[in-house]
């Protein structure tokens, strides 16, 4: 069976030297934590940084000695390197990008170049350690290039990435000068998961408007040759290591102490790292409301503050810390007397007897980030109500938001709201308290971390699989041999070529498509060769493409069959159709083209089409809609349909489609040879009207009743050039 190899930043296991000793410790953090509980059938090998910089060998030897026992691989990386990488471009400048504090996020060259350094170094490590049969799953944005590194040396493999961070609006995004770098190498990946669906369709807008990649069904998005699935996995705790923690001896003892040390104070915890996302001098803020509102509570209720150092070195964690230390010592020397101390305030790291002891002895939880990606302190809090009696107060920002629907949820900008939610917690009837807790329970324990890799790696296989099958009907170079083969061997051949999207690659103004030296000289060959009968079946009018191509030996078919030129003869008509259902729509679409900037309609001869390349996305997808239904209205009995192309809708007579002027193109006549090209909606109907053995080819990998997909406009102009020579 395949391993399952984990890439993230920091192993579950850091390690520290002490007086010349390496010393092994569980590594800090949500994501480290949350991983190291997983449980799987397959054999697991994590691959990070081991929490030490060192460019000694033999002491890299002894870390790798020690690490590779427990089956994890260190990436050592230089110290140069280190800084720029981690407190630079990871920490100050998508960290907080991602999480809305755009004014915090930096950006330099050269931390960009120590991110792309080190992500090179992890995927070098990774090619070491792993085969292409392994599953491959990368975590969190320090990580971002490495899917796409993985997958242009295994080119098949199973890779996921999951971002346990915030994703951000595209607007935001759009402000990163590296923003197609990130979202290129992220895309490498076969499974990209969020922790919610918020952050899902951020990141789908941001890759269609940046990228220009559509997405399909259940945020699936098709590339050259596979599919990317989009999807929201909430990361879950290993509940019942929290939920039993609070039955062992060590734990009861420091609930004892703690109960024994409170008396009867009410204890309202917050526990967090330090950091500006998390909204902690706002929690002060809002309890010292809550004491000035409900003045009844003062000497009575404390908060317990717990802050774990986190980044210190970085400038903006330095002055929180500082406006930090000045609130609690306001509201303590204001309202603090010789009994009672209303912020409890520890900045340090905490072991998890004691964390657990705490959470216990809390009443109440105080949980009000700006901004988080999940945050599983929510859940562990509630794990460990063993008896149902507790509240929590958690941000409607925090990604646990979604699944803790019975916690009070609360702005964390709102203050008022804050205060007043403590004093709710305070005053609620038990059994409201209990029925809360239990429904929370049995979310938390039912969407545990388990649940969530396994439910996460049963998709990428899935997807995988998508991908695969893409694969089977992709023109490689196996069926290129065989269709070029049949090519030579034939005596009547016939070549039907769709234009824009097939042999030129599409432009904002189509104006701008013309042929390509390339594109004549090709199709000059093709013409020429005696067994060949080469035509253009496209929705251009016959003007441009009489223009364009009125002196080759070739058949012209214009708008969509509306039009056919024979080699060396005159534009015929197939039937003569009504256009008076033009004056009626051509206002409608006019009014489209006022109110969507960037899009313009072209009137042909027998159709309307609105084109909308140039549009803003988002705005583009409501306009179409808007417009299709509209047309569809105005069209009920009168002939006409409305017709979907690459970034343009077109209304044309209904009689009109390129699988008829196909079938008129191959009637009486015996063909040995047919290949047809193309790349959008408007060519399936070609592909339908063919025989069984002709060779059809879709430009791209969308669903097509084409036979074969074949990457890109420059693979289609490769095959005729090799056609050409024969």
């Amino acid at each position: 069976m395949s391993r399952l190899i984990i890439i993230s930043n920091r192993l579950p296991i850091s390690i520290t030297e002490r007086n010349g000793e390496l010393i092994m410790n569980p590594s800090a953090g949500g994501l480290a934590t949350g991983l190291n509980s997983l449980k799987s059938d397959r054999e697991v090998h994590w691959i990070g940084w081991p929490g030490i910089n060192t460019s000694k060998k033999e002491k890299q030897l002894a870390i790798t000695e020690k690490l590779e026992a427990l089956n994890m691989t260190p990436v050592f990386v230089p110290k140069d390197k280190f800084s720029g990488y981690y407190n630079g471009f990871s920490n100050s400048t998508l960290w907080p990008l991602f999480h809305y504090f755009q004014q915090y996020s930096d950006f330099y060259e050269r931390t960009w170049r120590d991110y792309q350094y080190v992500n090179y170094l992890f995927a070098e490590q990774i090619f070491k350690t792993a085969k292409e049969d392994d599953i491959f799953w990368v975590q969190d944005y320090h990580l971002m290039l490495v899917p796409q590194l993985i997958r242009q040396q295994f080119k098949q493999a199973s890779i996921g990435f999951f971002l346990h961070i915030p994703f951000p609006t595209y607007e935001l995004l759009r402000t990163m000068p590296k923003r197609r770098e990130l979202l290129n190498g992220v895309l490498g990946a076969d499974l990209i998961g969020f922790h919610t669906h918020d952050y899902v369709r951020h990141f789908i807008s941001a890759v269609r408007r940046i990228l220009g990649h559509e997405h399909h069904f259940l945020g699936r998005i098709r590339l050259e040759d596979r599919v990317v699935e989009i999807d929201s996995f909430p990361m879950g705790i290993d509940y019942d290591k929290y939920a039993d923690a609070v039955k062992k001896a060590a734990v009861k003892k420091e609930i004892k102490r703690y109960e024994k040390e409170i008396g009867d104070l009410k204890i309202i915890l917050t526990i967090d790292r330090l950091d500006y996302s998390k909204g902690l001098p706002q929690r002060v803020r809002a309890f010292k409301l809550f004491l000035e509102k409900y003045p009844e509570f003062q000497g009575k209720v404390s908060m317990v503050m717990i802050v774990v150092p986190s980044r210190d070195n970085i400038k903006h964690y330095n002055a929180l810390k500082e406006e930090l230390d000045k609130r609690v010592g306001s509201i303590n020397s204001k309202y603090g007397t010789i009994s009672w101390t209303p912020v409890r305030y520890y900045y340090r790291a905490i072991s998890f007897n004691r964390l657990i002891a705490w959470y216990k002895v809390a009443p109440i939880a105080l949980i009000t980030p700006f901004r988080d990606g999940m945050n599983l302190v929510a859940k562990e809090y509630i794990a460990t109500k063993d008896d149902g009696k507790g509240v929590l107060i958690l941000s409607e920002m925090a990604g646990a938001a979604k699944e803790l629907v019975s916690a009070l949820q609360v702005n964390p900008n709102n203050l008022h709201h804050i205060a007043d939610s403590i004093y709710h917690a305070l005053v609620m009837e038990e059994e409201e308290m209990v029925e809360n807790v239990r429904l929370m329970q049995k979310v938390a324990k039912r969407n545990n971390v388990n649940r969530w890799a396994s439910i996460f790696l049963s998709n990428l296989l899935d997807v995988h699989e998508s991908s695969l099958k893409i694969l089977k009907n992709h023109f490689d170079d196996v069926k290129e041999t065989k269709l070029l083969s049949d090519y030579s061997k034939a005596n009547q051949r016939l070549i039907l070529l769709d234009y824009d999207g097939t042999l030129v690659n599409f432009r904002a103004n189509p104006n701008s498509a013309r042929p390509t030296k390339t594109v004549y000289t090709t199709i000059d060959k093709l013409s020429k060769q005696p067994n060949n009968r080469v035509v253009i079946i496209s929705g251009r009018d016959k003007e441009t493409l009489d223009n364009w191509f009125g002196k080759y030996k070739i058949d012209l078919v214009a708008e969509h069959g509306a039009w056919h030129k024979p080699i060396n003869g005159n534009w015929l008509q197939y039937n003569q159709l009504n256009v008076e259902w033009k004056q009626s729509i051509s206002p409608l679409i006019h009014q489209f083209v006022d109110r969507t900037p960037g899009s313009f309609m072209e009137e042909k001869n027998y159709s309307l089409a609105w084109h909308y390349r140039k549009t803003d996305p988002g705005l583009a997808e409501i306009r179409r809609h808007e417009l299709i239904d509209q047309l569809n209205q105005f069209i009920t009995g009168k002939n006409l349909q409305v017709m979907e192309g690459n970034k343009v809708l077109e209304v044309k007579n209904d009689q009109i489609n390129k699988g008829k002027a196909t079938l008129r193109l191959i009637e009486n006549h015996s063909y040995d040879f047919i290949l047809a090209i193309g790349d959008d909606h408007t060519d399936e109907d070609t592909f339908k009207a063919l025989p069984e053995n002709a060779v059809t080819l879709k430009v791209g990998f969308t669903e097509t009743a084409a036979k074969y997909n074949i990457n890109a406009v420059e693979h289609v102009i490769g095959l005729l050039q090799k056609m050409s020579k024969i």
